[in-house]
């Protein structure tokens, strides 16, 4: 019963093998040049500076990356159906169509929202020195409580 397991016990370990020993000629081999443009962190074409508090950072790489993959996974869905679509007859068609509609739906919603625009909007230049104010009900800490501004009390009924 064992002697089923040594192949794949021998494929694993030749599989690990290989992957330290390609690891490690490619740490002895490799030309060792340091440089600051090599050593400087680089993420998705965006220089990776502190932004001042009032800044926000550009989130357009991580959304198209994530619309990428909803849409992938739901296009990897349509390969079994097609293996047997057959089968499934008159029901298989409509589950299908139901499916892609609502894939072309999203796609809608999210091509309205603005998810599949590359360029952002563009803001008019400030001069130096003045910054753009937030909302007193927007601008605030994680821990703070929102503001509520004066002559509004609960529930928009105009307290203190």
């Amino acid at each position: 019963m064992t002697t089923g397991y040594v192949p794949i016990l021998i494929l694993a370990g030749v599989a690990a093998a290989f992957a330290i020993l390609s690891i490690a000629v490619s740490a002895l081999v490799r030309p060792q040049r340091p440089s600051p443009a090599k050593s400087s962190p680089y993420e998705c074409g965006i220089e990776p500076v502190r932004l001042p508090k009032f800044e926000r950072f550009p989130v357009k790489f991580y959304v198209v990356a994530m619309l990428f993959i909803i849409f992938d996974i739901e296009a990897i869905f349509l390969y079994p159906w097609a293996v047997i679509f057959r089968s499934l007859g008159l029901f298989g068609l409509i589950e299908m169509i139901v499916f892609i509609g609502l894939v072309f739906a999203a796609y809608l919603y999210v091509w309205q929202k603005g998810g599949l625009e590359w360029e952002a909007a563009q803001r008019p230049l400030l001069p130096l020195g003045v910054r753009e104010e937030l909302p007193s009900s927007v601008e605030r800490s994680p821990g703070d409580r929102p503001r509520i501004p004066a002559g509004v009390g609960p529930a928009g009924l105009g307290g203190p």
